[in-house]
């Protein structure tokens, strides 16, 4: 593994490099995790790829000074400063909250993008509470309240789990996350940042259409909290286009157990 530091405007953004293949791997991680994830891939894939995992701001190492904005046109400018091209197609592989990041990615300019393999991706069904904190001012300036008083968020999330309507583990997922204070704040800042990251998934499936495009989708037949479900209904219409497979696994599947599974999906 090499660590790199790029220099973008006023920021640095901290990568991991693996293998030494001629063809690029773009990787990206999941929420509150970092790019070093994606070194148990190496083995698999290191021959024909040359693997670049980026810590998305507010992550890892890199460190962000443009304020909460991130957008599509930043991480294809990281991208291309990385690669030493603007033109050449890069492979991507993005997992749960990374899944939704390469979606947009491909959103704006499908072109440039080659393969595509998302684990247990976000971003394939309207959450309407990201929506409402992310996409609405108002929503936001609640987002940011609650990060800080978060008691009557847990009262709510108390009841809804006693009441059936909330299942056990969103709820131990969200309490992860949320009961400690930096945690909440971190929260707030990588959602806020990232909101130009809303899918618009009617344009997507089309883009995917129009440019015959190829992408994988890896599910956990136990997660409950990214459903395959979501990859099907996304999925109708373009089952020319997008494989989707179950692997006997929870969310987590960014694990060595996993490799061949998800490195056969660079081979189909």
């Amino acid at each position: 593994m090499r660590k790199l530091l790029i220099p973008y405007r006023q920021s640095l953004i901290s990568c991991s490099s693996f293998g030494k293949g001629t063809q690029w791997l773009v990787c990206f991680h999941g929420y509150g995790e970092n790019s070093e994830t994606y070194s148990f891939l190496e083995p698999y894939l290191g021959e024909t790829y040359t693997l670049i995992a980026i810590d998305l701001p507010f992550h890892g190492q890199t460190i962000w000074n443009e304020g909460l904005n991130c957008s599509p046109d930043d991480l294809w400018n990281i991208i291309s400063q990385i690669t030493g091209s603007l033109l050449q197609p890069v492979s991507f592989i993005g997992y749960s909250m990374g899944g939704r990041i390469v979606l947009k990615l491909l959103e704006v300019q499908p072109t440039r993008v080659a393969k595509t393999v998302l684990l247990a991706p976000d971003g394939l069904h309207s959450n309407p509470w990201h929506w409402l904190a992310t996409q609405t001012k108002w929503g936001n300036h609640l987002f940011r309240f609650t990060m800080k008083k978060p008691h009557w968020l847990f009262r709510c999330m108390k009841w809804g789990n006693q009441l059936g309507v909330l299942n056990k583990s969103i709820f131990n997922f969200t309490h992860y996350y949320l009961d400690e204070a930096d945690e909440r704040i971190a929260l707030y800042k990588r959602w806020t940042s990232f909101r130009a990251f809303h899918c618009k998934l009617a344009l997507i499936k089309s883009i995917i259409h129009k440019n015959n495009m190829q992408l994988t989708f890896l599910f956990g037949k136990y997660d409950r909290i990214i459903l395959t479900t979501n990859g099907r209904t996304f999925q109708k219409g373009l089952e020319k286009y997008i494989y989707i497979r179950e692997l006997q696994a929870g969310h987590l599947l960014l694990k060595e157990k996993y490799a061949v599974e998800i490195s056969a999906a660079f081979q189909s």
